[in-house]
């Protein structure tokens, strides 16, 4: 064992033969990749997977296909996004609260709660993005100065960070 480079003493050896011979070794665990990981590969482009990923994502899929039909959903969702084809949206959110698991499900439904914002967005080239970050940055300062100063300074502090 040592030569194949194995460093464990000899008792660690003759505790698990024993163990073996008893029957009472743990087996050994499978190497399942965390919910992370998956998502990961499931996100990302099929091309950029190196061929050991694409293996394993195939290895998840086959295991389980509540999985496999949510991979295939976030990827329609993912591509959805990334081409700008609100006018699919409709179709996948059917799909979704057909026959996808309930995490899937519940994102459908928040999703056609506010439909025409949703498809809105993805079907236009503007974005509110800008706004929201200048929203994000005086409720910041705001938080930040709260009983601390008067409104007067804090009027002065937003205008003269823009």
């Amino acid at each position: 064992m040592q030569a194949r480079g194995h460093h464990c003493s000899r008792q660690v050896v003759r505790k698990h033969l024993a163990a073996l011979r008893t029957g009472a070794a743990e087996p050994v665990r499978a190497d399942i990749p965390s919910p992370r990981k998956v998502t990961s590969w499931i996100m990302r482009a099929r091309e950029t997977l190196t061929e050991s990923q694409g293996e394993r994502l195939l290895q998840v899929r086959l295991a389980c296909p509540d999985i496999t039909r949510a991979c295939d959903l976030a990827r329609a969702f993912a591509d959805l996004v990334r081409h700008q084809r609100g006018y699919l949206l409709l179709e996948w959110i059917r799909q979704a609260e057909q026959d996808a698991p309930k995490p899937m499900k519940g994102f459908a439904g928040f999703l056609r709660q506010d439909l025409d914002a949703v498809t809105a967005r993805l079907t236009l080239p503007w974005s509110s993005g800008v706004v929201e970050g200048h929203v994000n940055r005086v409720k910041t300062l705001k938080r930040a100065m709260y009983g601390r100063a008067s409104f007067a300074l804090l009027r002065t502090r937003i205008l003269t960070q823009s």
